[in-house]
């Protein structure tokens, strides 16, 4: 039975991976500073730990004569939607700088065959609607958009950096924004599909909902299943570097608010209130994903099909306790 170590496993997509680790017949260690908050956790053994510290980095990798875990799955980080990003650069950088470094250094260490990091598509520049889409390498020159984007990178390069050194092979995977069941969806670091999701449930039929800026910043959403697939592809695979997990479906921030009434069966304006946007767009390339067999299955429709009940259903229990 492999052994697999999530870093992250209380947090959105981490939890999500732990479910699919144990489906997939291995025996699972969860950690992070919280379990998760929708759901029991599927971990065979879940440790409370603050990966900030070096001390519980190595705790959190140690299984005795069991040897060291064949997988680690490092998704822990300071991180929220567009309106946490800006608000809280100093946070995120700090916090999942230590958390990275100290990670990547006692996983290297500790003898781990496999590690894989979740970094961003934040790596990549601003971009105009109409540009051409990005491959990997054109991530440098670096000019990331935010603060959160400059750490994923120093991330990228430190555990390639200990990857060459210890021979522990190294995984690299860009998400693009992931969506689905069990994500946050109100507090301030959800992000845009869970915090519409989330408006459109509170609003009556033709009602108003607001949205930052304008609605025009173009986005390509990847739904929870999808992003997991390409998690365990890419960590199976021999691609070395970042390598873009997305789906190539983009929509404006007004289509995407769109698409969700079209779900909610609801009829909805739209008023553009000031408020942080962001990038105007990020186009990428998927071949390297593709090159391994990973396809998305699930168009936006599909997905929001399957998150909007569910946020719904949050939203309708909130109620009730207030």
């Amino acid at each position: 039975m492999k052994k697999a170590l999530v870093c992250g496993a209380g947090g959105f997509i981490g939890s999500h991976l732990v479910k699919r680790l144990k489906k997939d017949g291995y025996w699972v260690r969860g950690v992070d500073l919280k379990e998760p908050e929708f759901s029991k956790t599927a971990a065979d053994e879940f440790l409370i730990l603050d990966l900030r510290e070096e001390k519980n980095c190595q705790a959190a990798l140690a299984l005795g004569a069991n040897g060291p875990f064949e997988e680690v799955y490092q998704l822990a980080a300071d991180m929220g939607g567009m309106g946490f990003i800006q608000a809280a650069e100093c946070e995120i950088m700090r916090n999942s700088a230590l958390i990275n470094i100290h990670m990547t250094h006692s996983a290297a260490e500790a003898g781990v065959k496999h590690y894989f990091f979740s970094s961003s598509a934040c790596v990549y520049r601003d971009m105009e609607f109409d540009e051409p889409e990005l491959s990997e390498e054109e991530a440098y020159p670096a000019l990331p958009d935010n603060e959160y984007g400059w750490e994923k990178l120093y991330a990228e390069r430190t555990a390639m950096a200990y990857g060459r050194r210890s021979g522990m092979t190294v995984r690299i995977a860009r998400f693009q924004n992931c969506y689905g069941p069990e994500g946050t969806w109100r507090g301030g670091r959800e992000k845009a599909p869970a915090a519409l999701c989330r408006k459109i449930a509170e609003v009556e039929n033709g009602g108003t909902i607001d949205v930052w800026g304008e609605g025009t910043a173009m986005r390509a959403y990847t739904y929870i299943d999808d992003m997991i697939e390409g998690i365990l592809r890419l960590v199976q695979s021999g691609l070395e570097n970042g390598v873009n997990i997305g789906r190539q479906e983009y929509v404006s921030v007004d289509e995407l608010a769109q698409t969700i009434a079209a779900v909610a069966g609801k009829k909805i304006r739209i008023k553009h209130v000031e408020g942080p946007v962001g990038v105007k767009a990020r186009n990428f390339r998927i071949d390297r994903i593709s090159s391994i067999g990973w396809k998305s299955r699930f168009s936006l429709r599909d997905g929001i099909a399957r998150t909007y009940p569910w946020i719904k259903a949050q939203v309708e229990a909130h109620r009730k306790k207030v």
